[in-house]
């Protein structure tokens, strides 16, 4: 398996496994909602504001994660895990966790801070993220599951309090995400 940044070439392969392994778990309605997301991330968000990355097999692109920027009113390099996708005949496999790792790495070098996600806490553990409360750092919307909203400190130490409000790119900026 290689892993490596996703190319604007990679967009339609990227659209279609999006909407397949979440029309697969969640069902079509779920599956064209997130695919349509990641196409609007991809042709909507400034470069500098997202970072994709690719599994690949035999040239088969078989998972991605997108990084997305998270501004807050305080000045610190944020951004946001949403959403990752690993092919059904692949998952279970660490696919997923190699590829968010990797991610991580990647944001680490480049001098980010602080990575945020909301989703499984139990999954999203394995690869060092932590359950916070809004108390630490406020979500860009209301929060439908608090316990979901997680981060994880890019240089190792703990994570401190993040004032004041945050806003997350235009993609992401819709109550049904959050």
């Amino acid at each position: 398996m290689d892993l490596s940044p996703y190319k604007n070439s990679d967009e339609v392969e990227i659209y279609e496994l999006f909407t397949k392994v979440f029309s697969d778990s969640e069902g079509k309605s779920e599956g064209a909602q997130i695919g349509n997301l990641v196409l609007n991330m991809m042709k909507g968000t400034e470069q500098k504001d997202i970072f994709g990355f690719v599994a690949t097999e035999q040239a088969q692109i078989i998972g991605c994660v997108f990084f997305t920027r998270l501004s807050f009113d305080s000045p610190i390099e944020a951004f946001i895990l949403s959403p990752v996708a690993v092919h059904t005949s692949h998952q279970g496999q660490g696919v997923g966790q190699k590829l968010i790792k990797y991610g991580i790495g990647q944001l680490r070098e480049k001098g980010v801070n602080l990575v945020f996600t909301y989703g499984d806490p139990a999954f999203y553990s394995r690869v060092g993220f932590q359950c916070i409360t809004e108390e630490v750092a406020k979500a860009p919307l209301e929060l439908t599951r608090p316990e979901g909203w997680l981060c994880q400190a890019l240089d190792g130490g703990e994570i401190n309090s993040v004032s004041g409000s945050s806003s997350c790119v235009s993609a992401l900026n819709k109550p049904d995400y959050w």
